[in-house]
């Protein structure tokens, strides 16, 4: 997770209150420090053993879910881990489960909606930083194996028992440039049409979302759910 998105997040995370925060997977373990130390931080991850600055720390592979001690938590982080899953909806569920009520999920991931994604799925019929996988697909190795897009997040989190989700504005949202811009102009009418055409809020939120800028032109998504009941 380069370090703009890092602070673009914590940025939209801050004056609010959290008081135990689950980082699955914590990765390089950066969000205890960046929380402060009122914050009660536990850590799952599959590739470190064990890492400083958490309450607890687990060592699990995330297709299984979430260990049973987990829950109760105010916020989840799913930091650049859910491109590497192959059990999204199950994850998620185990999030929702793990969340108190009106509970916060943060998730990023790299975004395959922005034009030049779909200009190279259309010429070689892969996502960037999604390559063939070809000889090298393990169980339990670092791979990019499931591509989001904002409509894909809006489906698992509903299904996973969330809200709609919200983007998060971040620097990797840039504007693009003249090439990109006409590439993506189709999909930027056909959405505003289907907008013009929603018959309900929530369907209209949906195409403003996924019509934005951020959705269709940013390399890289966060996005916040909150948990319901």
């Amino acid at each position: 997770m380069q370090d703009s998105s890092k602070q673009a997040l914590l940025k939209h995370l801050s004056g609010r209150t959290f008081k135990t925060v689950l980082d699955a997977p914590s990765g390089g373990g950066w969000l205890p420090e960046a929380l402060g130390p009122d914050v009660e931080v536990d850590g799952i991850d599959l590739y470190v053993d064990q890492a400083s600055g958490y309450r607890n720390f687990w060592k699990q592979d995330l297709d299984e879910g979430l260990p049973k001690e987990c829950g109760g938590y105010d916020l989840i982080c799913c930091c650049e881990g859910l491109e590497h899953v192959g059990s999204p909806l199950l994850l998620l569920r185990h999030f929702h489960r793990s969340l108190k009520e009106n509970g916060t999920l943060i998730i990023t991931t790299p975004n395959v909606w922005y034009p030049q994604a779909r200009l190279q799925y259309l010429l070689r019929g892969f996502f960037p930083s999604f390559p063939a996988l070809v000889g090298k697909v393990e169980p339990g190795t670092h791979m990019h194996i499931t591509p989001w897009s904002y409509p894909q997040l809006y489906v698992f989190t509903k299904l996973a028992g969330f809200c709609a989700p919200i983007i998060v504005p971040e620097p990797l949202q840039r504007i693009p440039r003249f090439h990109e811009r006409l590439i993506g102009f189709p999909a930027k009418l056909h959405y505003r049409r289907k907008l013009r055409m929603a018959n309900s809020k929530e369907e209209k939120y949906f195409w403003e979302s996924a019509g934005s800028r951020e959705s269709r032109c940013g390399s890289h998504l966060i996005v916040e759910a909150t948990k319901i009941i």
